[in-house]
């Protein structure tokens, strides 16, 4: 790891997460902002997915920012996270959503053991300090992370790239993990243990994921301490709070930088660090605005059960009524007959959050991924 001081307060280094086929490391910057003043530790991502790129847009702004203002705590931001994925083109397409050579979906190689949260519980007593637990319970992550990937048999390519970021990451209260959707509206995944900071971040519809492991950043972060709250809660019979939290930021659409749009999606994760004490400043807070949320089990994906050419008929955002036309398909082979074009129609009221990005789909496809049952967490 090489290390350049920025200024003052600022540190720059890189981290080789990939090697090339020439034996050439593959760098990501990772910027370290400190004032020396007590608070949390905040780390930032973005790009796990090649074609995933307003998060870095996103993290220019916040560091811009952070150059001329104080700060409690430290921030650590990683721009451009997976450069392997950020390169893999095909014509005018990026392709960085698996890794090329497994197959694997590049956000879903972190670590995460439950037995381990098992194990550590027994060497709780009931008067060790908050600090103690989380210091400990931290290195034993830490260690473990580390332990994975000296293992003798080796790792996949996403897998490692993914434990080097963790190793990061682990140190942090606060991970913040920014993505885009492939035709998207900006929306959030929050733990069902931390729902109230759906209200601390400017964006409109709120996703809430139990406490589940699938490989991702998020709940790499936080299904190990809300599992050790929860283990804590009932061994002593007293409530645990570990101040940990972890979030998926879905910033619009991938294939897409807008800077304006970053502006705004800055000032969003900055009236989130309000919430947290950590601005010295009181002019960001979390906007006055609706907010929908949703179970991840009402969180629907519908499929077209034909292929054809889609004509996308109902915008992300967009509130629609069951029984409307969501999607028109052509079938080219069938021009001229009644099966020439037919319409996908909406099962349910739902509110449509992304689609699918080609007009030309295969049967099966998940055309779009919808809130169904949601509810209102808050008004304009």
């Amino acid at each position: 790891m090489t290390k350049n001081i920025v200024s003052s307060r600022i540190s720059k280094s890189y981290i080789a997460v990939a090697q090339n086929a020439s034996g050439r490391n593959l760098n990501v910057p990772v910027y370290r902002i400190s004032d020396g003043l007590k608070g949390p530790t905040i780390y930032i991502q973005s790009s796990i997915h090649g074609a995933e790129v307003q998060g870095n847009v996103v993290i220019y702004h916040l560091l811009q920012w952070l150059k001329s203002n104080t700060i409690n705590g430290e921030v650590i931001l990683v721009p451009n996270c997976n450069p392997v994925g950020t390169n893999i083109k095909a014509g005018e397409y990026t392709l960085g959503r698996f890794d090329p050579v497994n197959g694997t979906n590049w956000n879903r190689g972190y670590y995460y053991e439950k037995d381990q949260v098992t194990r550590f519980v027994e060497s709780v007593t009931e008067d060790e300090s908050i600090t103690s637990i989380k210091e400990r319970f931290r290195a034993q992550i830490d260690k473990s992370i580390a332990n994975k990937l000296a293992q003798n048999w080796g790792l996949g390519l996403a897998q490692q790239l993914n434990l080097k970021l963790q190793q990061i990451a682990v140190q942090a209260d606060y991970v913040l993990d920014l993505h885009n959707g492939p035709v998207s509206t900006r929306h959030v995944y929050i733990p069902e243990y931390a729902k109230d900071a759906a209200t601390a971040f400017s964006i409109p519809h709120c996703i809430f994921i139990p406490n589940v492991f699938a490989g991702a950043l998020d709940e790499a972060c936080f299904c190990p301490w809300w599992t050790l709250q929860d283990a804590l809660d009932e061994k002593f019979g007293s409530a645990y709070d570990f101040g940990v939290e972890a979030f998926t930021l879905e910033m619009g659409s991938q294939e897409v930088i807008d800077f304006a749009e970053g502006e705004k999606d800055a000032n969003s994760i900055l009236g989130y660090l309000a919430t947290k004490n950590v601005l010295h400043t009181q002019d960001y807070a979390p906007a006055k605005m609706q907010r929908l949320g949703v179970y991840l089990s009402d969180y629907k994906t519908l499929f077209t059960d034909f292929g054809g050419m889609v004509e996308y008929c109902v915008a992300p955002g967009q509130h629609v009524l069951s029984g409307e036309v969501m999607a028109r398909i052509l079938n080219v082979d069938e021009l001229e007959t009644d099966q020439g074009m037919q319409e996908l129609r909406a099962p349910c009221d739902l509110i449509p959050i992304l689609h699918f990005p080609s007009a030309s789909v295969l049967s099966g496809t998940q055309l779009y991924k919808c809130f169904t049952k949601y509810f209102t967490l808050s008004e304009s």
